[in-house]
């Protein structure tokens, strides 16, 4: 179970380079082509976690990797909030301070391996209930890639739903696992009206407008309410807000630098 907070403790706000305590370590995967992906799992201090989030980043070829700051930031914070596993990975020629994974970025195409890859470790390392999270192209993905019978739903974050097709969203209908739809309510590319309208051929889809976010989800309040969503649709016993105070002196601050990645 996540830490409480004791009211003789001393507590410490919960802020954007806030680090929370967990295992982390840095792993690869290794696709069917024959590509190592470098990335990170980070999981509850102690104990086992009670689900995970598998995570595909935006698009690598306009700043998306896998430190986005949305997945940053879950990976700081959910393994201890939420008892969460969180799997970040670069895919396919995309490169972070973690390192940089083989091969070269293919539009969404040979990133059916990426994917395939991810849920393999997952499987293999007897994570439980994994979850896909993409975020813009990395909802593409999860769309195109991401029906694996491994997974027990997906979460989409600012879907742009280009690359994805309705034959997409059709076989996404007929896999029949849970599909939450986070639409900002000033995105560039799709809009919560208009997202309705597309994902209403996915009968299982929850379509959520978030009324003020943008589709790079800048700033504490768009953050707090995607990690928020997530832990509510992935576990939905878990209590609910999420905390904006720590507990104890076991949490950190990351570098300044990190900051505006």
């Amino acid at each position: 179970m996540s830490t409480p907070m004791s009211p003789e403790a001393t507590e410490h706000p919960i802020r954007s380079l806030t680090v929370l305590p967990a295992v982390r370590e840095d792993i690869e995967l290794h696709t069917a082509d024959g590509l190592t992906l470098v990335g990170e799992l980070a999981v509850p201090s102690g104990h086992a976690p009670a689900a995970t989030l598998v995570t595909l980043h935006p698009l690598p070829t306009h700043g998306g990797y896998m430190d986005s700051h949305v997945y940053r930031k879950a990976a700081w914070r959910l393994p201890a909030m939420a008892d969460l596993a969180v799997l970040r990975f670069n895919t396919r020629g995309t490169t972070s301070p973690r390192g940089t994974s083989d091969g070269v970025f293919d539009g969404g195409g040979a990133e059916r391996y990426d994917v395939a890859a991810a849920i393999e470790f997952v499987e293999f390392h007897d994570l439980p209930r994994p979850w896909l999270v993409g975020w813009s192209f990395g909802s593409e993905l999860v769309l195109m890639h991401g029906r694996d019978p491994a997974i027990e739903g997906a979460i989409l974050l600012s879907p742009p739903l280009h690359r994805a097709t309705d034959a997409d969203l059709d076989a996404w209908a007929a896999f029949r696992k849970p599909l939450v739809v986070l639409v900002p309510e000033l995105d560039d590319y799709l809009r919560p009206d208009e997202a309705r309208e597309r994902f209403a051929r996915v009968p299982q889809a929850e379509v959520i407008g978030v009324d003020g976010a943008k589709h790079l989800w800048v700033g504490e309040s768009a953050v707090r309410r995607v990690l928020e969503e997530i832990v509510r649709h992935v576990l939905p016993d878990h209590p609910l807000p999420l905390p904006t105070a720590w507990a104890g002196a076991d949490a950190d601050e990351a570098p300044e630098a990190e900051a505006s990645q």
